[in-house]
């Protein structure tokens, strides 16, 4: 699954980081001036601000530091999901309509699962914070991957045919919500809730046969698991035995789950 990603992304184009400017302006807190990426690659440093309007990434072992927030623009792509990078976010992520956000890669050497390997370095590991909250509405792709969130990470709306979804092995100091998707898998899996998580109306069009449905694979959620209208229906993944921990109640057609 996640090399189909990355051959996807690539022949699109979303992941063309060459050609574009990159451009530095303002200035923020301490001095620190403000990073517009127009295309490339966000380079390491300290900014008050970063907004991606074109199709950017990140360097294998950078380090960068947003004292605010990110902000992904409609249509743009940041991807610091495919080289192992240090990321630290003072505010929210927030990414527009039709744009692709992904965050994080790790091996599963790291994380004794499925894990989601960066592509330039497989063995190599991203160490991305965000201090807020990770916003997505109707975004193309989201993929949020051993990244740690203090509050919720949230997506509304969106998706691609061609491109999975995938949200695991973060820890969400708050909720996760995953609603209003019609695309092709989504995965919320080996993730720590410290409040609800809550999936409603996703259709998948995954085009393999007998595709189960939405992968809801061992999640440790502090209180509830709210599943409604998920087309084709959902799935407990391929860990044997495996279950959702849930403080609370598991709810709809994620009752099963736990």
């Amino acid at each position: 699954m996640r090399f189909r990603v990355i051959g996807t992304m690539a022949a699109t184009g979303a992941l063309a980081m060459t050609g574009g400017a990159a451009m530095a302006c303002g200035s923020g807190p301490g001095g620190s001036p403000g990073y517009t990426c127009t295309g490339g690659l966000v380079p390491s440093g300290t900014y008050s601000n970063l907004k991606i309007t074109g199709q950017c990434g990140v360097a294998d072992g950078a380090t960068i530091t947003v004292r605010g927030s990110v902000w992904v623009a409609a249509n743009a792509a940041f991807d610091a999901q495919s080289a192992p990078a240090t990321i630290t976010v003072g505010g929210n992520v927030t990414a527009s309509s039709g744009s692709l956000l992904g965050l994080g890669c790790q091996p599963a050497s790291l994380v004794g699962n499925s894990a989601h390997p960066c592509e330039t370095n497989p063995t190599g590991a991203s160490t991305i914070t965000v201090r807020g909250s990770v916003t997505a509405i109707k975004a193309a792709a989201v993929l949020i991957n051993g990244t740690t969130v203090g509050g919720n990470v949230t997506a509304l709306g969106g998706g691609s045919p061609e491109i999975p979804w995938s949200i695991k092995n973060n820890t969400v100091g708050r909720n996760i919500t995953v609603a209003g998707q019609n695309t092709e898998w989504i995965g919320v899996m080996f993730n720590k809730v410290g409040r609800n998580v809550l999936l409603y109306d996703i259709a998948l069009s995954d085009p393999d046969p007998g595709a189960p449905g939405v992968f809801i694979v061992r999640n440790t959620i502090e209180r509830n698991l709210v599943c409604y209208r998920l087309t084709p229906g959902v799935s407990g993944g391929f860990v044997p035995g495996s279950v959702n921990v849930v403080g609370g109640v598991a709810l709809g057609q994620c009752a099963s789950l736990v």
